[in-house]
């Protein structure tokens, strides 16, 4: 009896195993990288443009005409997350949006560096690229972290900064002085993670989960699997250091817009009111709190955020021409 019931969970133990393993196998090769051409082939389009920087080929977008506006995306999204600024900017601007390394069509870091320093080297190298010498710089998540590092380092070419809840504020890297600690078990996320891991990423940081569109999670989608994306991401987060952030918030000298939403649980509003409090050298900073709004503020709030950054560029501007 006891031999018989040893070989029942020795063959319901072998099932189990394989019947594991060929439905990872089986989401494995349903949720599969897509080769960057096929994806570019779908995402690009006449607007797109492509820049070689010390080895990263960088994807931007240049559109309209006068002052600059620099645009850097958030963590795990893209350029194309800021459509709905560029709409709203491009007809009294010139608006320049780029995709980070390891996200959207500018793919993996062939170095497989994804510090900070080095993110911000790119941007840096970007911007000297394209001959800017002074322009508003607006980054939401790690883009915010990114430009207010940026601005710190180079307070003579950024007129003003607009940050929407700079990711290295967040309680789970703040402070953080060496990369996370992430087991290499985590990189099965790169090959198994199906459009609802998406969805349930963006939820958890939209203040009202059903505002979440199909067509947003699509484009997340598309871009995470663009060959080394997701794998790319991954490294990125084990390289994450947020360390001094408070030193090179209280470095920013130039005019200041925070824009918040009141949900925000991945970086809370209070962080904001610490933020505006700690931008104790910026001759002016205002805040912005958008009711009901999460973390993902320009995807949940695409025509209220566009609304505020259109509202304040048009004042400042009105203001300097008065001073000329």
């Amino acid at each position: 009896m006891i031999h018989k019931l040893l070989q029942w969970l020795l063959g319901t133990v072998v099932f189990v195993v394989s019947a594991t393993v060929v439905i990872a196998a089986a989401a494995a090769w349903i949720y599969r990288d897509q080769p960057a051409a096929e994806v570019e082939a779908r995402w690009a389009d006449e607007r797109s443009r492509f820049v070689e920087i010390d080895g990263v080929r960088l994807h931007y977008r240049d559109e309209g005409e006068g002052p600059v506006v620099v645009l850097l995306h958030a963590n795990y999204s893209s350029l194309f997350m800021w459509e709905p600024w560029v709409s709203a900017l491009k007809d009294g601007y010139r608006v320049i949006r780029v995709d980070l390394p390891a996200h959207g069509l500018t793919g993996p870091e062939p170095s497989g560096n994804y510090t900070l320093e080095r993110i911000q080297y790119l941007i840096e190298s970007f911007i000297n690229s394209r001959g800017l010498e002074r322009f508003t710089l607006a980054g939401t998540s790690i883009g915010g972290t990114v430009a207010m590092r940026y601005t710190a380092d180079h307070p003579d070419r950024v007129e003003r900064l607009v940050l929407i809840s700079p990711g290295s504020l967040e309680k789970r890297v703040r402070g953080r002085t060496q990369g996370a600690d992430i087991p290499k078990a985590a990189n099965v996320i790169a090959y198994v993670a199906p459009p609802a891991f998406t969805r349930f990423m963006l939820e958890n940081d939209y203040g009202d989960p059903a505002r979440v569109s199909d067509a947003v999670v699509d484009e997340w989608y598309s871009m995470w699997r663009r060959e080394g994306n997701r794998l790319a991401m991954i490294e990125l987060l084990r390289q994450y250091v947020s360390g001094g952030v408070e030193e090179k918030i209280r470095a920013v000298k130039v005019p200041v817009l925070l824009i918040w939403g009141e949900r925000n649980k991945r970086v809370p509003l209070s962080l904001a009111y610490e933020t505006q409090a700690l931008l104790q050298n910026s001759p002016e900073v205002r805040l912005e709190v958008l009711p009901g709004i999460g973390h993902m503020l320009v995807q949940e709030a695409p025509l209220e955020s566009a609304a505020v950054i259109r509202r304040y560029l048009d004042e400042h501007d009105k203001l300097d021409e008065l001073k000329e």
